[in-house]
């Protein structure tokens, strides 16, 4: 009976470990994909608030505001 349970219990550190690198590299490609989603995100924002100040005083000079 030790014998048998000494494999099993060797089978399921094999199963763990094998889950843990799954859960590593889902970890690290939801990680990659938040930060792509939140540059992508703001970097259009901060781009957005200098260009709508630029484009409202080249709109109220050209229409003499």
């Amino acid at each position: 009976m030790d014998e048998e349970l000494k494999a099993h219990l060797k089978a399921q550190d094999e199963k763990l470990e094998s889950i843990y690198v799954s859960v590593e590299k889902t970890r690290k490609y939801f990680l990659w994909t938040m930060i792509g989603t939140i540059v992508m995100f703001v970097l259009p924002l901060v781009g957005l608030f200098f260009a709508i100040p630029f484009f409202l005083s080249t709109l109220s000079t050209a229409y003499g505001i």
